[in-house]
């Protein structure tokens, strides 16, 4: 029998859910005008009042918000509440420029920990479960997000943070930690090191991971299922509008819940803002309709991904949205083939490549270069110079079947590339540099 956390919410009929919505978007959009000086002149230069927006069907008239209008506004020009009413700040994890930086109410908090408890639960989680929250804490949404909710649902709570594994190991083993939450490369890392040490999944305590924070594929998922004997669960979210939550996999994974109570969903057209019709891939807008300290009206996310309310038989009946297929924003353009490091990751997943690998993109004589440094695993690195030679020949061929582009393949040694205990960084483009 699934397991609920908020069963009135979570299965409610369609009926309702655009009842929730209608209502809390008139509430959302009449606030956001009158307490952000921003929204009001981006509403204002387009003619529309707060009296125009009267339902989700009126979604569309409202103007668009990207990472570049947050940064514009930083630190304080999106607040929409009082600062002495706003409890927390959180931040994105961007290394250059102005960072966004989202504020939250103590309500905000709560209900964006309701969302972090929905996706526990959905991944098997009770309160008898201890659950290891090995991602980043501090500035950063996967700590907090998931470690209140993980208190929400009751759980023993091991607030790890990201990084020596060694303790990570330990605490898995000796406190029996049943739930490990983190990025997928971290999850992958972790499983190798067990790996190393001889430990097999049938020692290790874990049955189930709720990773996200970055883009990983299926190959990826089940080699860490491999590794660690779990059950892997994506969860998505982004500091702009809460933090992880906004959408989770139930047992069926075969798309992730977006909380509808709290988040409208929409796919367009990246090049022309055009809404496209349920079931199209495109790039996903997210509108905020509960949080009042830093609302977001029609974020645009640079995820490319489909909707889709086919009936889920978890019983659930909030849209689902595809794991991201890529973004309209980093998506690499070599030689005029558009490349998406998920297509790097599932050839080397296919050929039996751990996760570890870099891309780096150059230009040599005005000529995009496209290079994939890989590790190799212990007994690969065992091989004789012709078997590596051969095995980067294998990849080349499986990168030109996949992308159509001539790829440049470096098999190197084991823990050569540096390990990442966060966001993994897979892709260098040094184009910008010439």
């Amino acid at each position: 029998m699934p397991n609920y956390y908020q069963p009135e919410i979570e299965c409610a009929s369609r009926e309702q859910i655009r009842a929730w919505q209608d209502e809390r978007l008139v509430e959302t959009v009449e606030h956001a005008y009158k307490n952000v000086e921003f929204y009001r002149r981006k509403m204002d230069e387009k003619g529309i009042k707060p009296s125009d927006i009267k339902s989700v069907d009126d979604l569309c008239k409202l103007p668009f918000l990207t990472k570049a209008d947050l940064r514009d506004a930083y630190p304080y020009g999106l607040l929409a509440v009082p600062r002495e009413d706003a409890v927390r700040i959180q931040s994105t994890s961007g290394t250059t420029g102005k960072r966004v930086v989202a504020f939250y109410t103590q309500d905000d908090i709560d209900l964006w920990e309701d969302c972090c408890a929905r996706a526990i639960v959905a991944a098997g989680g009770t309160r008898s479960d201890v659950v290891q929250v090995s991602y980043g804490y501090g500035l950063f949404t996967g700590g907090p997000g998931l470690n209140g909710g993980s208190h929400k649902v009751g759980c023993l709570t091991l607030p790890m943070s990201s990084g020596n594994t060694a303790r990570q190991i330990q605490f898995i083993q000796d406190l029996g930690a049943t739930i490990l939450c983190c990025t997928p490369s971290y999850a992958a890392f972790i499983g190798e090191t067990f790996e190393e040490m001889g430990i097999g999944p049938e020692e290790i305590p874990l049955k189930a991971g709720i990773f996200g924070a970055e883009a990983w594929t299926q190959e990826m998922r089940r080699d860490i299922e491999k590794k660690l004997g779990i059950r892997a669960y994506d969860i998505y979210g982004l500091t702009e509008l809460s933090g992880p939550g906004v959408s989770f996999e139930c047992a069926e994974q075969t798309g992730m819940h977006i909380n509808e109570d709290h988040f409208i969903a929409e796919i367009i057209d990246p090049d022309t803002g055009e809404v496209l019709p349920e079931g199209s891939k495109g790039e996903l807008v997210f509108t905020s309709i509960t949080k009042k300290a830093f609302p977001m009206l029609r974020y645009r996310t640079r995820d490319i991904c489909v909707l889709t309310r086919e009936p889920c038989s978890c019983g659930r009946t909030h849209v689902k949205m595809s794991k991201p297929m890529g973004r309209s924003d980093d998506m690499l353009i070599i030689r005029g083939v558009n490349v998406f490091p998920s297509q790097i990751e599932t050839v080397l997943m296919n050929h039996g490549y751990p996760a570890n690998y870099q891309i780096v993109v150059d230009r040599v004589k005005n000529s995009d270069t496209l290079d994939v440094y890989v590790e190799m695993t212990g007994a690969m690195f065992g091989d004789t110079v012709k078997d590596i030679s051969r095995r980067e020949k294998q990849l080349v061929d499986g990168f030109k079947s996949m992308l159509g582009l001539a790829v440049h393949v470096h098999l190197v040694s084991p823990k050569t590339i540096e390990r990442s205990e966060g966001k993994a960084k897979r892709v260098i483009d040094k184009r910008h540099l010439v």
